[in-house]
């Protein structure tokens, strides 16, 4: 693909990926107000929390925490509220079995491009959390705190691919998962009295604050914590960047992959008019009737919203967050800029064929016509649709209105938010994905979520997602051990740079500077310079 058909690329760095180099680091900080305490034998690992005790396991020399309460189950009249303190327990809480996953709709077998994204038990009590550790120890680790992805309808922090035994084991991190409400239970918005909207937000920011306070007891710093998210996870992240708390900051560095910072996040009275439609398709009158329904009837409805919601040429979301003036008050870019945001270490990135996850394998979209997808050119570029078009076309003939899509939604709004930090002197590293799937015959490309198992490093946990199917193993994994000993050492220093990669510079103004990760890796300056010069400065938000 040539990314900019009017020049050629400058390159500052080649080199071929080798593999992840061991990191080292001298780990350390503040004691927090959990302790650990020996367990008897050390088979079963115990930490004496403020809530309760947790027994743990030991997993392949990992000390692991599964199914931990970060607050209280949000069913009865907490259904659709603010996530509300967990009461802890009395005696020993058994952690050694993930909790369900939160409801969502579930296909055996999963989709065709990446599987499975969320299997059962799921359970309306679904506030849960999981820590894997060298050691529940006073070490002071580095800690990553991971929130997962999936169209704000699906995931779960207890995915195998999702597991934080790599990077605890290969960083020697403290790493936590999530599960947050999603779909209807996550995103609708009523506008209640005393209830504020965003709940997937209140959960997620009643699980940073429990790692904040409790992160010490599992060998981790409270002062060293790095949110990191793909997809709606990584809008989450952005998100949870403007939370003012008192005392330590929630979190020192943000990774964010492939964020859909083109999204257009609704207004109050915008998603009063999604919450209507919801209302009318389960033919409920209000909140009160909806709380009397079976959480599986509720979900249920999520696939009439699809066909209601969904415009073509858009990749389709009938759940979104709110603007709701309290819990989320700007766009999730604008957060990383100014208040506490601004002073957050950023690494920022997406695929190079986002969209291919969503409509490559569409057969509608496949016989779209030139007419089609001028027009829906014309909703970015206004005038300018038939030259945009011409340079898209150029590019790439056969991918143009994915190519469009993706970088509506995705690319442009990420070099969008590196512009803007670079110019207020709080630059990010930025990246590009590019090595394509041979997998469905070369149609995907670099999709959606291609890079996460790289990013893991555990292509054992994918072997079901069909996207992986055909990759050189070579060139797979010299490429997953370099990514993840750079999002290692991002963690560790708020700087991928590391051995085996060749030099990564920052997102400057000046020469705006883009990692390409493929199987000759390089640093491009102004990777997607034409494209960045062709969008007018207004029309860089795609409207969902």
């Amino acid at each position: 693909m040539t990314d900019d058909p009017s020049r050629r690329r400058i390159l500052r760095n080649t080199g071929v990926l080798t593999g992840a180099a061991l990191l080292s680091g001298v780990p350390g900080g503040p004691a927090g107000t959990a302790h650990a305490a020996p367990s008897a034998g050390g088979s079963s690992p115990v930490v004496e929390l403020p809530a309760g005790r947790l027994r743990g396991a030991v997993e392949g020399g990992l000390t692991v925490f599964k199914g931990v309460p970060y607050a209280a189950p949000p069913v009865g009249p907490l259904r659709w509220r603010p996530a509300q303190p967990h009461p802890g327990w009395a005696g020993t809480r058994d952690a050694t079995a993930f909790g369900p996953s939160a409801p969502q709709l579930y296909r055996e077998g999963g989709d065709p491009v990446l599987g499975n994204h969320g299997a059962p038990p799921f359970s309306e009590d679904c506030l849960t959390l999981n820590v894997w550790t060298p050691g529940a120890d006073d070490a002071g680790r580095p800690v990553l705190v991971w929130i997962h992805g999936g169209g704000f309808i699906s995931g779960s922090g207890s995915l195998p691919q999702y597991s934080g035994e790599t990077f605890a084991r290969d960083g020697d991190l403290v790493v936590v998962t999530l599960n947050y409400r999603l779909g209807p239970l996550g995103y609708l918005y009523f506008g209640e009295e005393g209830a504020d909207g965003n709940f997937w937000f209140t959960d997620q920011l009643a699980a940073l604050r429990w790692v904040r306070d409790n992160i010490a007891a599992f060998g981790g710093d409270p002062d060293r914590i790095t949110l990191a998210g793909q997809s709606g996870g990584a809008l989450s992240v952005a998100a949870l960047a403007g939370a003012r708390p008192t005392g330590r900051p929630l979190f020192r560095r943000a990774i964010l992959q492939s964020p859909p910072l083109g999204l257009h996040i609704p207004t109050r009275a915008e998603s009063l008019e999604r919450s209507a439609t919801y209302l009318d398709i389960l033919g409920a009158k209000n909140v009160a009737e909806l709380r009397a329904l079976p959480w599986p009837q509720l979900i249920g409805a999520t696939i009439e919203m699809f066909r209601r919601t969904g415009r073509w040429g858009y990749w389709s979301t009938p759940f979104l967050p709110v603007l709701d003036g309290v819990t989320l008050t700007r766009g999730p870019a604008d957060l990383l800029l100014t208040g506490p945001g601004a002073d957050i270490d950023l690494l920022i990135g997406w695929t190079r064929e986002e969209a291919a996850f969503a409509f490559a394998l569409s057969e509608p979209y496949a016989a779209a016509t030139k007419e089609q997808v001028l027009a829906r050119a014309r909703d970015t570029f206004g005038a300018r649709a038939a030259e945009a078009y011409t340079a898209y076309e150029e590019a790439r003939p056969v991918d143009v209105l994915m190519d469009l899509i993706g970088d509506d939604l995705f690319r442009m709004p990420g070099i969008d938010l590196a512009e803007r930090r670079a110019a207020r002197g709080r630059p990010a590293w930025a990246y590009q994905f590019d090595l394509p799937t041979p997998a469905y015959g070369g149609q995907l490309g670099a999709a959606h979520c291609l890079e996460l198992p790289f990013v893991f490093h555990n292509f054992d946990k994918w072997a079901q997602a069909p996207f992986l199917a055909g990759l050189n193993p070579r060139i797979r994994d010299g490429l997953a051990g370099a990514v993840h000993a750079s999002w290692i050492s991002f963690v560790r220093s708020g700087d991928p740079n590391h051995g085996p990669m060749p030099d990564w510079p920052r997102y400057e103004r000046g020469s705006r500077t883009t990692m390409r990760l493929d199987s000759v890796t390089a640093a491009v300056d102004d990777l997607a310079g034409y494209w960045r010069r062709l969008r007018r400065p207004t029309a860089n938000r795609a409207v969902s």
